[in-house]
């Protein structure tokens, strides 16, 4: 159920709201559009998004969080939280792991 992108996609869609295909593509950035279909698809066969497809010219898609996913919202907060006390920590573990020389993977 949940991969490197569920979160960032459940996290944009539950912040910013409904959303076509192209805006949630752009405002997660690094996500291939391949990917985020994939994902969607998913997330929406889950019950965790919903999609809405409107019949018009050209066709309008747009994708929500549902009740259930908006249900994951204290775990978001969570890891909010988490991320702004921890980032530092992250980033300097980062460079010393860079600075070591090892691959990096």
């Amino acid at each position: 159920m949940f991969s490197r992108w569920t979160t960032p996609i459940l996290w944009t869609l539950h912040e910013h709201g409904r959303m076509r295909f192209s805006e949630l593509e752009r405002r997660i950035g690094t996500v291939t559009a391949k990917v985020l279909t994939q994902r969607l698809r998913q997330l929406e066969r889950d019950g965790l998004v919903v999609r809405t497809y409107t019949p018009e010219i050209p066709p309008r898609v747009e994708y929500e969080i549902s009740e259930l996913g908006r249900s994951l919202g204290p775990l978001f907060a969570s890891l909010s939280r988490w991320a702004t006390a921890n980032l530092g920590t992250v980033d300097a573990a980062r460079a010393e792991y860079d600075a070591s020389g090892r691959p990096r993977p």
